[in-house]
């Protein structure tokens, strides 16, 4: 199927950006990666009016460290965070999560803000965000506007950004202190590559072998990215052994609003959080211990 007729912009800055939404109102759409809208695009779920493409706007584009943060430009793809030394170094998890997003070629043309922004309930990358309590910047007619990722994500393809926003950079925490260890973990489905349910684990491992503190990030089981909180309470102080952490995420499922589908039900997928913080959390304790 193809597009509906739409009107096409180009700005080259973000005042360009701004100015450009303001005169598109609700009928504009903005164009990141396009991994997302181009599909929508073309079977019509999407139908804008005016098409709004970020790709010439540069200052969206980069990587840098600020004190015991990574701060990546919105338009940033993909491919550039799992090549940036920085990042495989500071923070582990981004690397993991992301070489876990579809295949090259959509690595290399999908964005970090794009994904934040588009808030796809299977998406990968809002599991890695919340863990790692991510704040996302975004800017509008009044000036920047941040939002902690804990509350960014509110339902399927629905945040916090106020209509008339654009996210302009994701900041991740850190994770390179001693004893600090990440995994990322997911089903599959097996036509789309999307998270049937997908688990980012922070675990923070203390001289005894015991668990200080962990940070659980859950995707595709529910409406939008979410903590499970109740596991990670269950895990502080803990012993790091399979049967401690089978016990700690044996109610990892409790609180989110899961999903059912042909493919898994609800109870398949809460199954899933279940088995799969089980294997994430061990394999962060591993790597932290490394």
């Amino acid at each position: 199927m193809y597009p509906s007729n739409f009107a096409y912009a180009a700005p080259t800055s973000l005042a360009d950006v701004l100015a450009q939404m303001q005169a598109a109102g609700d009928d504009g759409k903005l164009l990141a990666g396009g991994q997302s809208l181009i599909p929508m695009l073309k079977l019509r779920l999407a139908e804008p009016k005016t098409v709004i493409d970020l790709g010439k706007v540069q200052s969206l584009r980069g990587i840098r460290v600020d004190g015991n943060s990574i701060v990546i430009g919105a338009m940033t793809p993909y491919v550039d965070v799992l090549d940036s030394a920085d990042v495989q170094r500071r923070c582990p998890l981004l690397v993991q999560t992301i070489s876990q997003v579809g295949d090259p070629q959509v690595r290399s043309r999908g964005t970090v803000g794009g994904s934040i922004a588009h808030a796809d309930p299977a998406g990968d990358l809002p599991a890695a965000a919340v863990a790692l309590g991510a704040v996302v910047t975004a800017t509008g007619p009044s000036g920047n506007h941040t939002y902690d990722a804990a509350n960014f994500f509110q339902d399927v393809l629905t945040t916090a950004l106020e209509p008339n926003e654009v996210v302009t950079s994701v900041s991740f925490s850190a994770t390179d202190a001693p004893g600090t260890g990440t995994a990322y973990l997911k089903h599959r489905h097996p036509a789309s590559g999307y998270a049937v349910v997908g688990i980012a684990a922070i675990v923070m491992v203390g001289a005894d072998g015991n668990c200080q503190a962990a940070r659980i990030g859950i995707t595709g089981a529910g409406s939008h990215a979410t903590r499970a909180t109740s596991t990670e309470q269950a895990l502080a102080g803990k012993p790091l052994d399979a049967q401690s952490v089978a016990a700690a995420c044996a109610n990892a499922a409790d609180g989110v609003d899961l999903m059912g589908d042909s493919y898994a039900s609800s109870d398949y997928r809460a199954h899933l959080i279940r088995v799969l913080s089980q294997r994430a959390v061990l394999q962060a304790a591993q790597n932290a211990r490394r």
